[in-house]
C-alpha cells in the first residue's frame, strides 16, 4: 500500500506526529509538509491511502490544509482517508476542533479521525505567540519561575498508534 501524510505545521508538532505515524504504516509512505511541498497540480492517483493533518492557531487548521483539502476534494473522497489534528484540547472540545477543521465530505469518508494532542515550545514562538500562551495558562511573564516551562507537550502517542492500526487494517 502507498501512502501519502499530507500536514502543516507551524512549529514542528504536526510534522514530529506525522514522523511517528509514518514509522508505524505499513507500505510506502511519503510525508509532504503542504507549506513548502505541494500544489494543485499534483496527482493522488498513485497513493491507496491519504492521511491529511496539521496544528490548531487561533481556533482554526492552517490555511494550506484548508485549501489542499478543497484542491483535493473529489480525489480524497476515493481513497482510504485520515485526518487528524495537534491541539492542546482534549474530549469533546478536541472533537469539536476537528470537526471544524475538515469539510463534511471528508469527514464522512475518514476512516480514522484522531486528535494527537499538542505542544507549546516557547523557544519556537514569536512574542505575541508567547504572550497569548501565557495568558491562557495563567502564567507570569517571569521565565525563571519554577512552574514556567519552555515547552509543554500533551502529544497523545496511543492516537498516533490507533490511526496507524485503522488505517494498516489491523483495528
Amino acid at each position: 500500500m502507498k501512502i501519502l501524510i499530507a500536514y502543516a505545521t507551524k512549529h514542528g508538532c504536526a510534522e514530529n506526529c506525522s514522523k511517528e505515524l509514518a514509522s508505524l504504516l505499513k507500505g510506502e509512505v511519503d510525508l509532504c509538509n503542504l507549506k513548502n511541498d505541494f500544489n494543485a497540480s499534483n496527482d493522488l492517483s498513485s497513493y491507496d491511502a491519504v492521511i491529511i493533518g496539521g496544528s490548531i492557531y487561533a481556533g482554526q487548521i492552517q490555511k494550506k490544509v484548508r485549501e489542499f483539502c478543497k484542491e483535493q476534494m473529489d480525489q480524497l473522497t476515493n481513497k482510504r482517508l485520515g485526518l487528524f489534528i495537534c491541539c492542546m484540547f482534549e474530549g469533546d472540545q478536541a472533537a469539536t476542533q476537528l470537526n471544524n477543521s475538515f469539510p463534511k465530505q471528508l469527514l464522512d469518508t475518514a476512516i480514522s479521525r484522531q486528535c494527537f494532542g499538542g505542544e507549546f515550545n516557547l523557544e519556537k514562538m514569536n512574542f505575541f505567540e508567547k504572550l497569548i500562551v501565557k495568558m491562557v495558562n495563567k502564567l507570569e511573564k517571569d521565565k525563571n519561575k519554577s512552574d514556567f516551562k519552555d515547552s509543554t507537550s500533551k502529544v497523545i502517542k496511543n492516537n498516533i498508534y490507533t490511526m496507524a492500526d485503522t488505517m494498516n487494517g489491523t483495528k
